[in-house]
């Protein structure tokens, strides 16, 4: 098919740099492509049968990860340190 409509696994190292310049980086382009990942992690990981705990637990880590990251300067500076 055409190189806009394919998905990046399926995509070739020498058309990347072609495929990301069919790709829309507009506010509406960037949010549609937010909504098209949610709703495929949800198909894939929430909303299954026989689901396990593994979609819940990506979820709970991508957090805690992420309230790391936006504390890591609060939290570094409150390190108990030998030398100062």
């Amino acid at each position: 098919g055409p190189l806009s409509e394919r998905p990046l696994l399926e995509v070739r190292l020498g058309e990347l740099h072609s495929w990301i310049s069919t790709c829309n980086f507009s506010a509406q382009g960037l949010l549609g492509a937010a909504q098209r990942a949610w709703s495929s992690y949800c198909a894939k990981y929430i909303h299954v049968r026989q689901g396990g705990p593994a979609g819940i637990s990506m979820l709970l880590a991508g957090y805690c990860l992420l309230s790391y990251g936006w504390n890591y300067q609060h939290l570094k500076q409150h390190r108990w340190r030998k030398y100062h």
